[in-house]
Parts: structure tokens; sequence; C-alpha cells
């Protein structure tokens, strides 16, 4: 009976043969083609969008362009040529999903005609639940903060997955806008009602009326009046009143816009409940507090006499002529798509000040077509200062940046950053049907490299430099270094040692995986040399991963 054990570890060696077999089998499926595929084989559906949808956006888009041009005209600046399309989609999935393209999708991406790509996977981004989650997270920041509050009353979680819900339907932006201002019940049946108690931990349990007058003058209309919480304007910053005559800020502008908030009640287990106003304010060196009455700083005439407090404020910053509320909403994604605000800051847009040409023809469209922000982000990403590059024939300053002559150069955030070293290790995209091990390491890696790296908060658009700290985490940090190495069950870097024979389809698909582009002549010969010398290739392929991860290139968004 000796022979039994030897016999059953020999079926279970077989399985895991077997196993093994099957896996990279799978995970070859990536790395298969040796050239770019041909644009006849079958690829992923280009768009879901119906014929007679596409002409209007189209013609939108052209609007936008020319209002680019006339701006640029006028300014005497010249343009660069327009970017590949394999750059073009980087930054779409960038902005949208908070890392690069997997090699998977670049493989897909090349059976279409290239005039297809950019549009096709524009359409897969705005369906990808990552799409959903990404900015669910990115606008919790923006809305609530990044403090998880009093758990007792306050759940950011819950809010987060809420705002994933209304990305994945597409539910129009002025309706989120109501939902958040006149949100009721409990914080955990209406995660919407997040947004008032998110205040709650600075007013006793209660709704803090001034910070959520100023989160609702910052996020929704775009407007810095915190100052007036305290005292009048005297340095000209804040004009507000009729947009043709403007008057300075006032300090019972704010007070009064505070006061739609009191009427936010806490009504125990019933939640937030709606009330009657109930705001007294002792103004600046006046003698005793007085009883506030709502009001709104600026058209006052769209105001509705009708409906509770909150419900009268939610409808006049949703009106579709307070365009003041459509250029927030437009300065906003265009600075997530961007990565940086179209003008000063994305919660300071002067209300006697235009913005820019592009974003002021972006919230005509944005109130004319039902305040649809899918239909905005593909009018961003399908204009020409999105698709133009960000490298020109001529000397590039500050201002061809400022004016979108080139496209901005720009840090990625932290979250970004570590998206695409997770990603740029696995041959196929990284979401929510890849198994539980990728899954975990992805959860853990990407907590522990943000925190050494540098979590922003709620800073969305800082241009700080890059520090030592972040320099050193890249260099040497443990996920980086997990991720290069050599596993063959996990790692890129293995499949490509395995399935990638030819030296010069291994450098092409390292450079594809960390920075989405082919290497240039010279780079290829370079790297192709430097695997045909090495002693062990495995290493080799690691090592120039770890190199084009550490380049400067891979941390920025061109």
């Amino acid at each position: 009976m000796a022979w039994k054990p030897k016999l059953m570890a020999a079926v279970r060696w077989g399985w895991f043969g077997l196993l093994i077999l099957l896996a990279f089998g799978y995970l070859a499926a990536g790395l298969s083609d040796r050239s770019r595929r041909s644009a006849d084989q079958p690829g992923p559906k280009p768009s879901r969008q119906s014929p007679d949808s596409v002409q209007p956006e189209l013609s939108s888009v052209q609007v936008i362009d020319r209002a680019w041009r006339e701006s640029l005209d006028a300014r005497g600046l010249q343009c660069a040529e327009s970017a590949d399309w394999m750059t073009v989609c980087r930054r779409a999935s960038l902005a949208l999903l908070g890392n690069g393209l997997s090699l998977e999708e670049i493989r897909d991406l090349e059976k279409l005609p290239e005039s297809e790509r950019e549009a096709a996977h524009l359409d897969k981004l705005l369906n990808d639940p990552r799409f959903h989650d990404y900015w669910a997270e990115r606008w919790t920041r923006f809305l609530v903060g990044t403090d998880n509050g009093q758990f007792i009353t306050f759940r950011r979680r819950r809010f987060r997955v809420w705002l994933s819900d209304v990305f994945a339907e597409n539910r129009r932006y002025d309706q989120i806008v109501r939902d958040l201002i006149t949100a009721e019940g409990l914080w955990t049946d209406h995660p919407e009602v997040n947004f008032i108690t998110a205040t709650f931990d600075s007013n006793d349990g209660s709704a803090d009326p001034v910070r959520l007058a100023a989160r609702t003058s910052r996020c929704f209309l775009g407007l810095r009046i915190d100052c007036l919480q305290c005292h009048n304007d005297f340095l000209g910053n804040v004009n507000l009143g009729d947009v043709q005559s403007p008057r300075e800020g006032l300090q019972t502008d704010f007070h009064q816009l505070a006061a739609f908030y009191s009427s936010a009640k806490t009504n125990g287990l019933q939640g937030v409940r709606s009330g009657e106003v109930d705001y007294q304010y002792k103004y600046l060196n006046a003698e005793a507090e007085v009883a506030v009455q709502p009001s709104v700083p600026f058209l006052p005439e769209l105001l509705p006499d009708d409906g509770s407090p909150r419900e009268r404020l939610a409808t006049w910053v949703t009106h579709p002529e307070n365009r003041q509320a459509a250029r927030a909403a437009v300065s906003h994604v265009w600075a997530l798509m961007f990565g940086r605000p179209a003008t000063e800051a994305v919660d300071n847009l002067p209300l006697d000040e235009t913005t820019t040409p592009v974003v002021e023809k972006l919230a005509d469209d944005f109130v004319s077509t039902g305040f649809d922000i899918r239909r905005l982000i593909r009018l961003i990403a399908r204009s020409a200062p999105f698709r133009v590059a960000s490298r020109a024939d001529f000397e590039v300053t500050a201002e061809h940046e400022e004016y979108g002559a080139v496209f901005p150069l720009v840090r990625l955030r932290p979250e970004q950053v570590a998206g695409s070293i997770v990603q740029c290790a696995r041959i196929k995209a990284v979401d929510r049907d890849s198994s539980f091990f990728i899954q975990l390491q992805k959860f853990g890696g990407m907590n522990d490299f943000i925190n050494r790296y540098g979590d922003m908060g709620e800073d969305e658009f800082t241009s700080d430099s890059v520090t030592i700290t972040q320099r050193l985490v890249m260099l040497n940090g443990n996920m980086v270094s997990e991720i290069i190495n050599s596993n063959p069950f996990l790692n890129a870097s293995a499949h490509i040692d395995m399935f990638a024979p030819e030296n010069e389809l291994a450098v092409d698909t390292v450079y594809l995986c960390v920075l989405n582009r082919y290497p240039t002549d010279a780079e290829k010969t370079h790297f192709v040399e430097r695997l045909a010398s090495a002693n062990q290739r495995g290493e080799a392929i690691e090592d120039l991963f770890w190199v084009l991860l550490n380049s400067t290139e891979f941390a920025w968004n061109h």
C-alpha cells in the first residue's frame, strides 16, 4: 500500500500542473499578437449612441472647437497638432478610471479602424463600473470632503455608493443637485442625506447652515463667498447682485443663503425632515442677533415663492436661467477631465466675469440638452483642447497651456499613480471581474501606497511639485517591487518573459503596458540590446518595468 501516497501526490501535482497550463493559456491571450492587428477583425462595439444623437453632438463639438480656435487667434497663439489615438485614450482612462489602459484594451482597440478607436474607448469607459466608482469618490471629496465625521449620523461610504449608482444611470445633473439640497430621511436609507449630515459634527448633532451655505456656493455656484460669513467684502473680491450691474458682496448675502438650511431638522428615528426657518445671527458691529430670512445672492426673480425652503433653493440653483450653476458644473467636469481647472480655480468663477469661450459654450450646451453629464464628458473628450498634443514644434509657454494651445502637463494624483502601477502589471483590465487575489492585492497595495505617497485630501487640483518622499516610494517602495517581480500567476513581467520570445515584442509590450505607447526607434534599439546581452532575461524585463515606472513620463498626464 506504500504506492498509494505516491499515486495521490502524483494526481495532485498533475491537476496543479493542468491548472497552471490553463492559466498561462488564458493570460497569454493578450500577448498572442506580434504586430498590430488588422482592422477587419472583430473588436469592441464602437458606440451605443444612435445616429440621431451623434450628429447633433458632432455639431456641438464643432461649435466648441471654433470658439477655441478663435480664442487662440485673438491672442496670436499657434496650436499643436492633434495627439495620436493612444495618447488621447490614455488621457480619457486616467480621467474616468484613475489609471491607464490595459494591454488587453489596447489590443482590442487596434482591431478597429483608427478613426473609430477614440469614440469606442470613450463609450466603453462611460459604461464601465470603474468609471462610476472612481467619479463617485472624486465627487464625494468635492461634496462632503474626506473626513468620516460622526459615524452614527454620517455614512460617507453610503454616500459614495449612492453617487456611483447615480453615475451608472446617468441621472440628470440638476436632479442630483435637487436630491442633495432637499434630502430627507435617514442617512442609511437615503444616502443623499449624508450631504446634510456631514455637517452634524460642528453643530451639536444638527445640520450646520453655515457649512452647508459654503458648500453650496462653492460646489453648485462656483463662488467663494466664505469671507462674507464674518464681514462685508471690502476688497472687491466678491461681486454679487445683478450680473449686468454687480455690487459688493455683503454679510447678509451669506447668511440669507445659510438660512435656507436652518429648515433641515433632525427628527429622531425619522432622520432629517423639513421644518420652519429658524436662523438667528449677530452681524458685525451689530448690538444683537436678528432673525434672518432666506434669500439668494443674485437672480432673485428665479426664486419661487412656493414650496419648502430647501425646495425653493434647489429650484433656484438648478433653474436653466441660472447659468452660474451650469458654469460651475462644467468647470468641475472640465477639471476632472484635464486634471486642472480651466480658470484659476474650479470653485472661483466670478459672477461678473466670463470663464473661457470653450467653458461658456459647454455651459450653453449643458443647459439646452438637459444637464446630461455623459454628453458633457463626450463633448470635452472629443473637443480639440482635449485631443491636442502636449508637444509642439514651437516653443511652448505657460500662455499656450493656459489657453489650450497644447494639452497641459499635469502631474497624476496619488490614486492615479497607484492605479496605473497596478494596471500596468496586468495583461487584462483590473476590474470587478478580476480574481479575488488580484482585487485584494489592489485594495491593500493601493491604500498603503497612497498613505506613503501622500493623499491630497480635498485639495483636488494642486500643482505642487514631486517630493523626495514620493520619489523614494517609487524607487524603493514595496508596491513597485511586488508589481514588477517575476510572478507567473499575477505579474505581466513574467508573462512577457514567457510568451514574448522575441526581444522586440517584449520591449513593445512593456512600453504598451506602462506608458501606453510604442517605443521610439532609439528606445527600442537600446532596450532590445540590453535584453539580448542580459544574463537573466526575466530580470532585464523587470528592470525595464522599473525604469519606465520611475520615468517622468509615467507620472504625468500629457
